[in-house]
């Protein structure tokens, strides 16, 4: 399957669910942009992305469809009540828009040099990012809404499998309920994991849908998690970064592994 293949088939499939999409395909970029034509509101795929995670996942198709039908589905729905809805911090990256199309801000806190957090109303299949016409339409102030982001985070369940690698211990986190990556923020389970290593905890949201704690307590361990952050990172349909972080129980410290590894070689030379 090539670019063009996928786009073909995404297209048949999202068309053949509905009536009321347009779409443009971006050459030069590989993205595929949907929207509604009644309001002009849409999603952008990058295919070149979902291209490489279709070589380890033949429904990534089915999902990327059931995907945009959702989230098309939810642009058409004008009114949130703030009463029930249900919100979420999400990490992006620092190169991730800050302003909708429409050029309104969304609402962003900053948290590393690599990253940012933004706040999203979820409607269990999709969500919507909060930008500052919907906080105002929502009737809360900004604090209130990261307040109660911040518990509702609190409140995900996380459930954790490990994997050992030369005596280096690794957790993953992928529940794959879009808020994955968003337990970074949850400086309660940090800790709680930090309490568990024995060398050097590095934390890794190289996308969306999967957040990697290492116990790195030899060079291997480095290496091991560089190689896992640059294949995740590739295969992300929302990556962040593929860069790790040394976590003290203070703060985040980005760290190029790179260089760890280049001492490992040199001394076993």
């Amino acid at each position: 399957m090539n670019i063009y293949k996928l786009r073909d088939l995404i297209i048949e499939r999202i068309t053949a669910k509905r009536n009321d999409v347009s779409h443009k395909f971006n050459r030069e970029k590989e993205e595929l942009r949907v929207e509604r034509t009644d309001n002009g509101q849409g999603i952008t795929i990058a295919l070149s992305k979902a291209l490489n995670k279709a070589k380890n996942d033949d429904k990534i198709i089915d999902e990327l469809v059931y995907y945009i039908d959702e989230s098309l589905t939810r642009m058409g729905e004008e009114k949130i009540d703030a009463e029930t809805a249900a919100i979420y911090p999400v990490v992006r990256a620092t190169s991730f828009p800050d302003k909708t199309k429409g050029g309104e801000p969304f609402i962003i806190t900053p948290h590393t040099n690599e990253t940012n957090i933004y706040y999203a109303v979820d409607f269990d299949k999709s969500y919507r990012l909060i930008d500052e016409a919907l906080l105002d339409s929502l009737g809360m102030s900004e604090e209130d809404m990261k307040v109660l982001a911040e518990n509702n985070l609190k409140n995900l369940p996380v459930e954790i499998k490990k994997q050992t690698d030369q005596d280096n211990d690794f957790y993953f986190i992928n529940h794959n309920d879009g808020y994955d990556s968003s337990r970074i923020l949850n400086t309660d389970f940090l800790h709680e994991m930090l309490e568990k290593t024995e060398g050097e905890m590095l934390v890794g949201l190289p996308h969306q849908d999967v957040l990697i704690i290492a116990d790195c307590k030899n060079n291997v361990g480095y290496d091991v998690m560089a190689q896992m952050m640059m294949q995740y990172f590739a295969e992300g349909l929302t990556p962040i970064t593929s860069l790790s972080f040394s976590y003290d129980g203070a703060k985040l410290q980005p760290v190029f592994i790179l260089g760890k590894q280049r001492n490992y070689n040199n001394k076993n030379k």
